[in-house]
């Protein structure tokens, strides 16, 4: 079992700040230091994580992103080999036409697509596109959803009756080759049965090791009872550097750039989320400065401030190969990651922990990505190391 290393695409707008201020935000032009995801620089992040070895990079979904599907079939021209982790919300689209753009997704990309299934965690956000259903009740529809893709992908007439959906006939004439994995997340008890039912990797956020496992052994066993198979993933951001001093320094540096006001403010929106995991992450530091190391190397400052995964490795690059060798130990085959900002850290991570993972024997060979020891050539560079 193999580490396969995924990057992230920042559709939403990046910088050197951890303060969650979106490219087109209304508080946008005040605030410095923030770079507009246009196509440019976004094709400036995949080609690099293409480059680097990468096999992925995921693309992520909301208000304050550009829409995944477009935007990643776009960047499929500016690169070679790299696949698009294309997160997507099943409560806004049709399945059937939804499995009808994965097929022509693969077409036109050949073979390049991979599915994030994002059920939803606030309601606020769901109701701003058109959905009112509640968080146990989205997680059934998910579930029906996802039967009807892997129906109408069979390439002939499938009828579905369930609760959400009442599908006919439904059919995708030429189905797609080869067939999308689809990677879902939850930590709730509704979560659960569905990830088991339908996953092919399961993702959680970073939380410790030991948390981690019994998430693992979870879902194994539900998966289990199905007989099914799930591999598992891990999404979580990364500092790492050539010492561990000068990676814990840009940790502190990001943590300084935080007044107590903006933390209390982000704390308390996301208090009211809905999302499990979501809650599990503020639990790992109680909206607090103090004790942000939860685990060596584990860091949760990005959490004060940033819904979702919120947590990151920091270290050297070696100290970040251990961390992710000892989740991968666990049963972690996925790991997707990214940092602040997020061309400047595809290459440190690449550059640094790609050839320490490789040289321990934990990735396999593969065509582009930087030899041990060896530096991959930028192919733009945005300001200094």
């Amino acid at each position: 079992m193999s580490v396969n290393l995924h990057w992230f695409l920042p559709t939403g707008g990046d910088g050197r700040t951890l303060v969650d201020r979106h490219a087109y935000a209304p508080n946008a032009p005040a605030a410095p230091g923030v770079r507009a995801p246009d196509i440019d620089y976004l094709a400036q992040i995949a080609r690099a994580a293409d480059q680097l070895g990468f096999e992925a990079v995921l693309t992520p979904t909301g208000t304050w992103c550009e829409d995944a599907w477009l935007t990643t079939v776009a960047l499929s021209q500016h690169t070679e080999r790299l696949k698009f982790l294309v997160a997507f919300r099943p409560g806004v689209i049709s399945p059937v036409l939804a499995a009808q753009m994965a097929a022509t997704y693969q077409r036109i990309t050949r073979g390049r697509l991979l599915l994030n299934v994002v059920t939803g965690g606030d309601s606020a956000e769901q109701r701003r596109f058109g959905d009112h259903l509640d968080h146990d009740q989205r997680y059934a529809r998910t579930d029906e959803f996802l039967q009807v893709v892997r129906g109408v992908w069979e390439g002939r007439p499938y009828d579905f009756h369930g609760a959400h959906y009442q599908v006919d006939g439904g059919l995708v004439a030429l189905p797609p080759e080869p067939r999308p994995q689809i990677f879902f997340g939850g930590s709730s008890p509704a979560a659960g049965p569905v990830a088991a039912r339908n996953a092919d990797v399961y993702l959680t956020w970073g939380e410790p090791p030991e948390q981690v496992k019994r998430k693992i052994d979870w879902i194994r066993g539900l998966a289990e009872a199905q007989g099914r198979d799930v591999r598992f993933g891990i999404r979580m951001h990364v500092i790492s550097r050539d010492s561990a001093r000068d990676a814990w320094a840009t940790a502190d540096r990001l943590l300084s750039d935080l007044d107590e006001e903006t933390i209390a403010a982000a704390q308390q929106a996301l208090g009211r989320s809905e999302s499990v995991g979501q809650q599990r992450m503020l639990a790992l530091h109680g909206g607090s400065r103090d004790k942000l190391e939860i685990s060596p190397n584990l860091w949760a400052g990005v959490g004060l401030v940033r819904g979702g995964a919120g947590t990151a490795l920091v270290g050297s690059h070696a100290d970040v190969a251990d961390r992710i060798e000892e989740y991968h130990a666990l049963g972690i085959e996925h790991f997707v990651l990214s940092g602040y900002p997020h061309l400047e850290e595809v290459y440190w991570f690449g550059e640094g922990v790609r050839p320490e993972l490789a040289a321990r024997g934990l990735l396999p060979p593969s065509a582009g990505a930087p030899a041990p020891g060896a530096a991959a050539v930028p192919l733009l560079v945005a300001g200094g190391r």
